[in-house]
């Protein structure tokens, strides 16, 4: 059960959360006030937002929207935010480029058009300046003091610089064994990075027990009690991919899974811009892309279940090393909802879509773009996604953080001494 989005005649807009209105169940549907917690305390399933969103003219709405400055903010009226957050110390991440990708469409046979909605231009080069920024001002209204959160990498960044922009503590936890090129930037803006011997799936559960200890007292964890907050970030990926498409739906979109709340959030930012009347309503399909090694989502959708059973995370796409994610059985109802599908694929193709995209459009992926961009093309060769259709695929994260992935395969061509002869010599003279 989703979380109630109801359109009224009027909206609030002196309430530090804006639109939103309660926490709901996403099981039960119990309704709590606005606050830090993240589990419902009839059922324990999962809260998120609720919104009491303005009805009238959606032309109006459109042209207020598009009024606004050139992030995020330019859709504080749907959001759990204050109306002047645009105001307020914060990265200001968003509205990232959507590439029209013509020339990878062309290799993989695809006619019907095909965009790249390329989020690594946000500040700290990921996806994740987006859902921190929604948790920040959340962690303002409550008065917390710090910062924290249990990531696979990116997160961990966007959290480190967030905290760093507003004057906040932050404290992070990462596996121990992550990319050096994400250690380093988690690192570098002056908050504490602890290491945890083990899986994300280990630090996750460290950082449950330590949220319900004294010490954690003044904590926001973005990722677990401000959660229901966090996850509203990823609906303006939803927003912006249909703006900058001139406010219509794509026909598809390929989606990289780790715990699922992207998926789930862009879906319930697109069914919020169709009852809005900003986009028209029509038919889409969401496509879900883990890595083979890391598959739960996948395994289950592919056998037919409703479970998702944990796994042990064996990828080079470390950020959607997940093995439990909380939002999989969300993400196969979505999928078998709008008619797409679930899929994997291997490290080595993950490695070949990243240099793919890299030489057919210019753009360096870190491992989760190389997930999505290599699912695109088996889901075209297995005849699931129509190539005659509409696609937008996301990249979340930049290729320089994830350079391991790749190195082995991308070296000089030639090294030559400086003089037209070794260049002739070597064949490189046309």
């Amino acid at each position: 059960m989703a979380a109630q989005t109801v359109v009224t005649d009027v909206a609030s807009t002196d309430s530090p959360f804006g639109p939103a209105s309660a926490l709901s169940c996403r099981e039960c549907g119990e309704r709590f006030p606005l606050s830090p917690v993240f589990a419902c305390e009839v059922c324990f399933g999962p809260l998120e937002v609720a919104y009491d969103l303005p009805a009238g003219d959606a032309e109006t709405l459109r042209k207020r929207i598009e009024s606004g400055p050139n992030n995020i903010w330019r859709y504080a009226p749907l959001l759990p935010v204050p109306a002047d957050v645009a105001s307020k110390p914060n990265l200001n991440p968003g509205f990232t480029k959507l590439v029209k990708a013509d020339n990878l469409a062309r290799e993989l046979g695809i006619t019907g058009g095909l965009h790249i909605k390329d989020d690594s231009g946000n500040p700290t080069h990921s996806f994740k300046d987006r859902v921190v920024a929604i948790a920040l001002e959340a962690a303002r209204t409550f008065g917390l003091t710090t910062l924290s959160c249990s990531s696979t990498g990116n997160l961990a960044g966007a959290v480190g610089a967030a905290a760093a922009r507003a004057g906040f503590r932050s404290c992070v936890f990462i596996p121990h064994d992550l990319e050096e090129g994400k250690v380093v930037m988690a690192a570098v803006y002056g908050g504490e990075l602890v290491g945890i011997e083990g899986n994300y799936d280990d630090v996750n559960r460290f950082c449950s027990e330590l949220i319900g200890d004294p010490i954690g007292e003044g904590w926001g964890f973005v990722n677990v009690n401000l959660r229901p907050y966090y996850g509203e970030g990823s609906k303006t990926l939803a927003y912006e991919i249909c703006e900058q498409l001139g406010w219509r739906l794509p026909d598809n979109l390929v989606i990289p899974i780790a715990s699922g709340s992207q998926l789930t959030k862009i879906d319930k930012g697109l069914q919020e811009l169709i009852k809005l009347g900003l986009v028209e309503d029509k038919p889409y399909r969401i496509y879900g892309a883990q890595a083979e090694g890391c598959s739960p989502v996948s395994t289950a959708y592919k056998a037919g279940q409703d479970v998702v059973r944990p796994q042990k995370p064996r990828t080079i796409a470390k950020s959607l090393a997940i093995g439990n994610p909380a939002d999989g059985p969300y993400v196969l109802d979505i999928a078998r909802r709008t008619g797409g599908a679930v899929e994997d694929v291997t490290d080595e193709q993950i490695v070949d879509a990243i240099k793919l995209l890299a030489r057919t459009e210019g753009i360096f992926a870190e491992t989760a773009g190389g997930v999505t961009v290599g699912v695109l093309k088996k889901l075209i060769e297995s005849g699931q996604l129509d190539p005659a259709a509409e696609t937008v695929v996301l990249n979340t994260g930049d290729g320089l953080k994830t350079l391991d992935a790749v190195a082995a395969t991308s070296r000089p061509t030639a090294t030559i001494r400086p003089s037209l002869d070794a260049f002739r010599a070597a064949g490189l003279a046309g």
